[in-house]
């Protein structure tokens, strides 16, 4: 750390948190500040606008708050994370509550993104930090996505009872860091 300056950080996992400890980085919770400088991440899939996919990691939801509190988002990705539409990757992650898994599973279905339950290495069921599940929905087929409308998507997923949040990013990033195959960084910036 260089002299006078002095970090905390909110973590958006217990995984984050756990590294954060073993790297001496101190810690902090929302409920400890009025508002986050800097949030500084990755992410799954970044379209063209700077609209973005997280939570193949299974923290999409602690990442959305954090992104929501922090007076900047700056997003960390290679190249290859980079599509012409959300959804080329084919997978968008959503959480739900335990309760609502089948209906959810069927509700979105129903809007043509068939959703498998995440599990573990293990077999398990994947649970979040908030202790609910997370739906996998296939979106995407051979590398084109199958989301017309990011927006309209989002607020249809928020409509359904039982979805805690969605892996859509949408009008948060401030700042992408790409870094590309020959050692250069690329540079976007919210207008």
């Amino acid at each position: 750390m260089q002299k006078g300056m002095h970090i905390r950080g909110v973590p958006t996992s217990s995984q984050s948190a756990d590294l954060a400890r073993r790297l001496g980085i101190p810690l902090v919770s929302l409920d400890d500040v009025d508002a986050i400088d800097i949030d500084v991440d990755g992410a799954d899939e970044v379209d063209p606008q700077g609209q973005l996919i997280k939570g193949l990691g299974g923290a999409l939801v602690w990442e959305k708050i954090v992104a929501a509190a922090s007076t900047r988002l700056l997003i960390l990705v290679g190249e290859e994370k980079l599509v012409h539409r959300l959804g080329d990757h084919g997978i968008l992650p959503v959480e739900v509550v335990p309760f609502a898994l089948a209906f959810c599973k069927r509700r979105f279905a129903a809007m043509g993104f068939p959703a498998e339950v995440r599990r573990t290495e293990e077999g398990n069921v994947f649970i979040t930090d908030n202790h609910n599940y997370i739906l996998d929905c296939q979106v995407g087929e051979n590398g084109k996505s199958r989301i017309a409308d990011p927006e309209q998507l989002e607020r249809e997923l928020q409509s359904i009872p039982g979805v805690v949040g969605t892996g859509l990013f949408l009008g948060m990033a401030d700042t992408i860091l790409i870094g590309k195959a020959d050692g250069t960084v690329e540079t976007w910036k919210r207008s």
